[in-house]
């Protein structure tokens, strides 16, 4: 009986304990985080392939060569926008990190506001930090959705015209990418509807693959634009919340050195009295 009774004991112990481990967690920050995540895996996974398939399409169907001469052409562009995306990959996944940390401390800090836990200047500070940052890196996350919205509208004229060539006959129909600006004005790469190689291109994987890889780029990094304003109505009002909780708390300590202070004069006055009267 008395084991039966422990054990009732340790199992209700091991609930109370894990719905406080649950109670504790900052929800909307783990939803903002995992979009985040969702987001940016999306925008650098499809565009590092997206972008590889882009060098195919140049190379085998307009014959665009990369330079010998270490200069600034569309491949090295290419280049270094794959090493950015490797950057951007780095630098979120450590963000999140970060937020999901400054979520939990904040909703500690939230929750023990009437224990011994403390709110200081510094994390304040923190927080007001994270506010900032979050709201630059979401207007940088504007601009990224604007700039990948460009490849996907180029593949989709492409796109489009090689669903309409049999609409279209008796037309001819050229693409030049010097119209882009992905050659110099001086090299010809013009290759036209009724070409050998605009039937190819069109009837390939690549092109179709790589179009619908940049439109799930656009939606992984509107994803993360989605994710930024969330973090911030997140951080904005764990701010105003921890604001509150200062004044409280201020409040508090004001009125407890108050409540010594009646405490202590009411305690020399009896003494006095006690006094006088012996």
């Amino acid at each position: 009986m008395e084991e039966d009774m422990d054990e009732g004991q340790t199992q209700k112990g091991c609930l109370e304990c894990c719905i406080k481990c649950l109670g504790g967690i900052p929800y909307p920050s783990l939803i903002a985080t995992i979009l985040l995540y969702a987001g940016v895996a999306l925008f650098c996974g499809c565009g590092h392939e997206a972008l590889t398939g882009t060098v195919t399409i140049l190379q085998d169907y307009f014959e665009v060569v990369r330079s010998p001469v270490d200069s600034l052409d569309v491949f090295t562009m290419i280049d270094i926008i794959k090493y950015v995306i490797y950057g951007i990959a780095s630098a979120f996944f450590v963000y999140g990190i970060l937020l999901m940390v400054e979520g939990f401390f904040t909703s500690g800090a939230i929750k023990d506001l009437y224990g011994d836990f403390k709110i200081t200047t510094c994390g304040r500070c923190v927080s007001a930090w994270f506010i900032m940052l979050t709201y630059i890196f979401m207007l940088a996350w504007l601009g990224v959705t604007a700039f990948t919205s460009i490849p996907v509208f180029i593949y989709f004229n492409i796109w489009n015209i090689c669903q309409n060539t049999t609409v279209l006959e008796g037309a001819t129909l050229c693409l030049d990418p010097r119209q882009y600006g992905i050659v110099p004005i001086a090299e010809a790469r013009t290759m036209c509807t009724g070409s050998e190689k605009f039937y190819r291109m069109c009837e390939s994987n690549e092109l179709d693959m790589t179009f619908h890889l940049f439109i799930c780029a656009l939606a992984g990094a509107g994803a993360a634009v989605i994710a930024m304003i969330h973090y911030l109505m997140v951080l904005s009002a764990n701010w105003a919340y921890v604001k509150d909780a200062c004044r409280m708390q201020k409040y508090e300590d004001i009125k407890s050195k108050e409540e010594q202070e009646l405490h202590d004069i009411h305690s020399t006055r009896s003494k006095e009295r006690l006094n006088a009267y012996t």
